[in-house]
């Protein structure tokens, strides 16, 4: 069979039909910090090549103030310089969270990549310098819209097959969309991708906590998460997540700290762990089918501080959540955030945050028997790698 190779000034141009989509290109650029605003009514948000990643999003609280409810650094060169590296706001990539023993099997051969945890017995958001540490193309930019591209060479990481992505971001009155698109160009390859972002609503400007641990959490559609060891890698079973349990978020929205002095929430990040690190399975299919536009959100997020509440609708069947346990104070905080008082350091305190992922299964390129190939396997002339969601914001 001869493979498809999609020659770069077609990727280009396919390129700018998907940016089409949202508005066409636009002169539009950089402000002094390195950054492209796109805005809508009531947010706006700011994005950098870097990771294809968000570094600011505005949306007013319920008495109009406007707050930053992302993390992320004040200038863009910072993202590459920090040795800390956590992944602020980027699309992590060519395959997200983590690949057990950094080695998978399609169609008979075993490929390994690159390792980067748990010392180099996994590989975690695509390897050492995985897509949330290259810098990605502006191929459109209107005032309400930004596409990215990136082209990921055959053998990058250990991965085979060249692959081609676009990352397009938009804003809508009260709405934060992204489409990702991403193409498989001459061999089968693992993709998935997600965005990486950490939130909290209260822009760090709560009086009475720098956490995120007020916030509540509403999972719907969530009774089963994935089994993991001790360092998170999936062992193949599917747990219930057990009426009134600390995994239980779909039976009733619950503050992220209900649960934090219950002996069951140690381990569940875990070895040794208290919080959450855990991906959750989005079960929509029993009500027969379904848009996932109009569904209902697959998670919520809510400050009782702010008022701000976040709605996110998506096509992707699992949903990562990540107590931001691993935090310890040693990232700063932006500009746009955080208390002026003095009365509390401007860093980012464990538990400051929440990190909310829209992606498939994880590690399922390593458990065959959960059939998920065609969502995370692609080659030449199969259909692209598509991820969609939207945010949704409203007041209280």
């Amino acid at each position: 069979m001869v493979s498809f190779r999609l020659p770069t000034t077609l990727a280009l141009l396919a390129a700018s039909v998907i940016a089409q989509d949202y508005g066409g290109n636009g002169p539009l650029g950089p402000d002094e910090n390195g950054k492209y605003e796109i805005s809508a009514e009531g947010i706006r948000g700011l994005f950098i090549p870097y990771g294809a990643s968000i570094s600011n999003l505005f949306v007013n609280d319920t008495n109009g103030i406007e707050r930053d409810i992302v993390l992320g650094f004040d200038n863009a060169t910072h993202y590459s310089e920090d040795p800390y590296h956590p992944h602020f706001g980027g699309v992590p990539g060519r395959y997200a969270n983590r690949i057990k023993n950094s080695s998978f099997m399609i169609d008979g051969t075993e490929y390994h990549v690159l390792p980067n945890e748990n010392n180099n017995n996994d590989t975690l958001h695509g390897g050492p310098h995985g897509w949330d540490y290259r810098n990605f193309t502006v191929v459109a930019h209107t005032t309400s819209s930004i596409t990215f591209s990136l082209v990921d060479p055959d053998g990058e990481q250990g991965f085979p097959g060249e692959v081609v992505s676009y990352i397009t971001y938009t804003m809508t009155p009260n709405e934060w969309h992204l489409k990702m698109v991403a193409l498989s160009t001459t061999k089968k390859t693992p993709i998935m991708l997600s965005s990486h972002t950490y939130w909290n609503l209260d822009a760090f400007q709560n009086d009475d906590t720098a956490l995120a641990l007020n916030h509540t959490l509403y999972l719907p559609y969530s009774g089963q998460r994935i089994g993991a060891d001790g360092i998170l890698i999936p062992n193949g079973t599917i747990l219930p997540n057990d009426l009134y349990s600390v995994n239980d978020f779909w039976s009733a929205p619950k503050q992220i700290g209900a649960n934090f002095s219950s002996p069951d929430l140690l381990g569940n990040c875990g070895t040794n762990c208290t919080g959450y690190d855990t991906c959750y399975l989005v079960n929509r299919a029993q009500n027969g089918p379904y848009d996932w536009r109009t569904e209902g959100p697959v998670a919520s997020l809510f400050s009782n501080f702010t008022g701000i509440q976040v709605d996110i609708f998506t096509d992707q069947d699992a949903f990562q959540v990540y107590s931001c346990g691993g935090q310890n104070g040693s990232i700063p905080l932006k500009s746009t955030q955080g208390l002026t008082d003095g009365s509390r350091p401007r860093v980012v305190e464990q538990y400051g945050c929440i990190v909310m992922e829209v992606e498939d299964w994880i590690d399922a390129i390593n458990q065959p028997e959960w059939q998920r190939d065609k969502k995370n396997i692609f080659g030449p002339g199969d259909d692209p790698y598509v991820l969609e969601a939207r945010y949704s914001f409203s007041v209280n």
